[in-house]
């Protein structure tokens, strides 16, 4: 009876042996996996930490196609147009997203950063790549290709708008044509209205290089019909102009037409000279003529009274 009772005892010893073995073989898994989620967790956070940072610094990603990604300032604020990117810091050209006061959504633009900073840029030819022979819903809601560095566009007359009624604007037109030759007009003022006014667009004082276009001062005896001041925007299927036909459907474009234009920044492109049954060219006619298409064209705008922060 002994010998059986001291059996027992070894048997249970070792099964009690066995079973706190087990226990901390257990415990010391779960320690291990433990430290191993701590680890991952860590790996986690350093990563975000490194995303944030590289959005903070708002790089943009240049590719040799010249596709550029919308530079991302993250959330912390919304901008109503790119002079207040500027004047936040952001210094680099290239595509973001603005809100303007009374819009009900972001979209993009490019801003170019350069000459003085903060334009807002609301129209760009570039290489004839993009169709502006288009209608009413499109010069309203905008066109073109807003991804690529130097991609044409038309920003959207109720985006015009909604910037334009924000404050007093000025406006900046950069022109180039094919001998590398470059122009600028500027305008102390511009201004779009709603489409219950038909966009009808209202510019300030001329300075600048290639000649006052837009209203047409180059002659006070042809202002009655080259002058676009005060014009209500027309386009084919739409036709507000002051002429006895369609200016926009002769001259193949969208614009603030009169009778019908000194100034056609949205005509067929040409490469220089042409020759055509109307003059539908992109035209500047107090630089280059009615019968020269330009090379390039930049319609750029910022707040009248912009101040660059250079801290």
């Amino acid at each position: 009876m002994g010998k059986l009772f001291g059996f027992i005892l070894v048997t249970a010893a070792l099964l009690m042996g066995r079973e706190s073995w087990a226990l901390e073989t257990c415990l010391q898994e779960q320690g291990r996996l433990r430290a191993q989620v701590r680890l991952l967790e860590a790996r986690v956070k350093q990563q975000q930490v490194k995303i944030t940072q590289l959005l903070h610094e708002k790089e943009i990603q240049l590719l040799e196609d010249g596709e550029a990604r919308v530079i991302d300032l993250g959330s912390r604020r919304q901008y109503a147009d790119c002079s207040e990117i500027f004047n936040d810091g952001h210094k680099q050209s290239g595509f973001y997203k603005i809100k303007p006061l009374q819009s009900p959504e972001e979209f993009s633009v490019y801003c170019d950063m350069s000459d003085g900073g903060g334009w807002t840029v609301i129209q760009r030819r570039a290489d004839g790549s993009e169709n502006f022979y288009r209608g009413w819903d499109d010069y309203k809601n905008g066109f073109g290709n807003f991804a690529k560095k130097n991609g044409e566009y038309w920003l959207g007359n109720k985006n015009l708008h909604l910037l334009t009624t924000q404050g007093d604007y000025a406006l900046k037109i950069d022109l180039a044509d094919f001998e590398n030759n470059s122009r600028y007009a500027q305008y102390s003022h511009f201004s779009v209205g709603d489409e219950k006014n038909s966009y009808v667009v209202n510019i300030g004082e001329y300075s600048g290089t290639a000649g006052d276009s837009f209203a047409g001062s180059f002659d006070p005896e042809v202002q009655w019909w080259a002058s676009h001041q005060s014009m209500e925007f027309s386009t084919w299927d739409r036709d507000n102009d002051r002429y006895a036909g369609n200016c926009a459907q002769e001259e193949q474009s969208g614009w603030w037409f009169n009778r019908c234009h000194s100034s056609n920044l949205n005509g067929r492109y040409y490469r220089g000279p042409y020759s055509a049954d109307t003059d539908n060219g992109v035209v500047w006619y107090t630089w280059r003529g009615w019968w020269y298409s330009l090379k390039s064209v930049a319609m750029k705008i910022r707040p009248s009274d912009f101040m660059p922060n250079t801290v």
